[in-house]
């Protein structure tokens, strides 16, 4: 057995794209409303009449909904949770017993069998009890050992590990390292192949519940091999494994603390010659990264699902509070500057929920491609949860900013509102930071442009190949640019079965006309940067943007006349839609204007001037209180120095 290589790896920015673009799932064997309305083509056909779930699922999903609410309600003690940052064991074993681990997983396996749309509602369910609480079951099971199971695993696999997930052993998700975030292509521990097993080294960080953790997902860099087994093996590559979290050789060095997430159980977990069978490796060599990004493309519903009850707990403590509290005469929620507010969260709440549970139900069926629709979710939710949240501290006033336990403590009722604030804040940063994921999913909405004319552009092409690249771009935008001149969003008439009191056939023709501008916009942006589009982040990021509002137009408007023909607040909800609507189509405008009236050239001087030093005349005047040390702990492979702060929970 080779030693463990010291040396982190070292790859340039196109090697590190080229890893990234690897990972990618290549095809769209199904349809995607988010991939077609980022090429100017409004299918309202995919998703109207919302698709609903089947009766027994209905069933079975609130019969579940109805056991985990009296537990959150007589079981769960948030402020208990906050004080000591820690989610008590008898709360987890309460979980357990219940089936709250196996909410994903197939009943055979001893799982509760819920489809994704009944999970999101638990998830939204726990988390407003206590976002710890809901971030605990989501790593484990949209992230865990559970989800890559259930498309990768081997029946042995399923067979062997299901079972436990599902009932008795919490997992984890171990991608990220000190000095590896997003970028995985410079993933520096290893598995070496001995015998029949393989020998993990390295450094995990932000190990989401790894601290008390029985199973493990880990992603490791396999060294290429020649004397593969069964003729798969030898590849190499970043590769997943399901570990045993008991293992010799596994130290959990750290148990970290947050501003938000205090009862959240993660750590830093250090590798030393740990020893794992092949049989646990899920999938061939090399597929790590696939595994983790196509895992992620349902996994990150559960986000914004929780994103959804946060909503729905804003809106709640936001009228009762804005109805007993007055000034000049009147209760606040009367008053412009306050009632703005709450229009916006309860509009914002409204759409979404619709986004969610949309997409959700799109994933159940499986009938379309959702891996955009995910990414803008988590995206769109992250962030509107955020200004949500804000927006009540801001309406809560001195109150909002205050703790509960202070409020409690001086004799008024406990709202953990700036308790909310902080735990929802990683939210854009989890499972891809907003940043990554505007890149992420401009990579896809891009994907039909790349696929014909990506050779153009690309200058490690032969004149040959980009000759033939011009040719087939000639007769895709032959046919497609003529499309988007057009189309029924100009049409008076189109959409007319969305008026019923409230109209919402305009805003449905907004989205049309808009989707049209979007991929004429993008196309634009092409021709005139070709390959320094990737590096034009900021604009990237808003055609993104105004993808995620088109979208969650789209959803609410849907949502809206479901409600209405099943004869649930119709009324309410058409003017909940109408009312979100309007907001966002203000943010469009913005968001079209600031494609290309924007500072993002004046803004990449000013950074070269602050990373160059000719500003640090402005830092003048201040103390800096942090501590010493290094920027990146060090993450060299190696054994153990530090005390084992792993808490097992059987």
């Amino acid at each position: 057995m080779s030693a463990p290589t010291t040396k982190k790896p070292t790859v340039t920015e196109r090697e590190a794209r080229q890893v990234a673009e690897a990972a990618r799932e290549q095809d769209w064997r199904k349809p995607s409303f988010a991939k077609e309305l980022f090429l100017g083509r409004f299918r309202l056909d995919l998703i109207h009449p919302h698709p609903l779930p089947a009766d027994e699922d209905v069933q079975r999903g609130e019969e579940f909904l109805g056991r985990l609410r009296e537990f959150c309600e007589t079981k769960i003690d948030s402020a208990l949770i906050e004080r000591d940052a820690r989610i008590p064991d008898e709360v987890i074993a309460g979980l357990k017993e219940i089936g709250a681990l196996g909410m994903k997983i197939d009943t055979k396996y001893g799982g509760l069998g819920l489809t994704q749309v009944y999970y999101n509602k638990a998830l939204a369910l726990v988390g407003s009890a206590n976002p710890a609480v809901g971030a605990l079951l989501s790593a484990h099971q949209s992230i865990g050992v559970p989800q890559p199971l259930k498309i990768f695993g081997t029946q042995e696999q399923k067979d062997a590990f299901l079972p436990r997930c599902a009932r008795t052993d919490i997992s984890a998700f171990l991608l990220t390292e000190p000095d590896v975030g997003s970028d995985p292509a410079r993933l520096a521990t290893t598995a070496v192949r001995d015998g029949d097993d393989y020998v993990l080294d390295g450094v995990k960080l932000w190990t989401t519940n790894g601290v008390v953790a029985d199973l493990l997902v880990v992603m490791a860099r396999v060294p290429k091999s020649e004397d593969g087994k069964d003729g798969k093996d030898g590849k190499g590559g970043i590769t997943a494994f399901v570990v045993e979290a008991d293992s010799e050789g596994i130290t959990v060095e750290n148990r970290n603390a947050f501003m938000g997430l205090r009862g959240l159980e993660n750590g830093v977990t250090r590798f030393h010659q740990v020893r794992v069978p092949a049989a646990n490796r899920i999938g061939p060599e090399g597929a790590g990264l696939k595994i983790a990004l196509t895992t992620l493309n349902t996994g990150r519903l559960s986000l914004p699902a929780m994103c959804v009850g946060a909503g729905k707990w804003c809106l709640k403590i936001a009228r009762e509070w804005s109805a007993v509290r007055e000034q000049w005469g009147r209760p606040v929620a009367l008053h412009e500057a306050v009632g703005s507010k709450i229009s916006f969260i309860a509009a914002t709440t409204f759409a979404l929920e619709a986004v969610v549970d949309l997409s959700s139900q799109m994933a159940d069926e499986n009938r379309n491609d959702i891996r955009i629709e995910a990414a803008l979710a988590k995206l769109y939710g992250s962030e509107m949860g955020c200004l949500m949240a804000d927006e009540l501290v801001q309406i809560r006033g001195g109150r909002g900013f205050e703790t509960a336990e202070s409020l409690a403590a001086r004799g008024e009722r406990a709202v953990p509102a700036e308790q909310l604030l902080r735990d929802l804040r990683i939210n854009r940063i989890f499972e891809g930071s907003t940043e990554i994921m505007h890149l992420l999913i401009a990579r896809e909405a891009v994907d039909a442009h790349l696929s014909v004319a990506g050779d153009l552009i690309d200058p490690d092409k032969s004149l040959q190949d980009k000759a033939k690249a011009g040719a087939n771009a000639g007769v895709f935008y032959a046919k497609w640019l003529p499309k988007l001149v057009a189309g029924p969003g100009q049409l008076p008439t189109s959409y007319g079965d969305f008026k019923h009191g409230v109209d919402l056939s305009p805003h449905l023709r907004y989205v049309e006309r808009h989707s049209r501008k979007l991929a004429r916009s993008t196309f634009y942006a092409m021709s005139r940067w070709q390959g320094r589009m990737e590096t034009k982040q900021g604009f990237l990021g808003r055609i993104v943007d105004i993808g995620a509002e088109l979208f969650a137009m789209s959803a609410a408007c849907v949502r809206a006349e479901l409600l209405r023909r099943q004869g649930d607040h119709g009324r309410e909800a058409y003017q909940l839609a109408d009312a979100f609507c309007r907001q966002a189509r203000i943010r469009v405008d913005e968001l079209f204007t600031r494609l290309w009236s924007n500072t993002d050239d004046l803004d990449r001087k000013v950074v070269k001037g602050v990373l160059g030093g000719s500003f640090e005349w402005l830092e003048r005047g201040v103390v800096d209180p942090s501590g010493e040390g290094p920027w990146i702990a060090d993450a060299t492979p190696g054994p153990a120095t530090r005390e084992n702060v792993r808490r097992p929970l059987k």
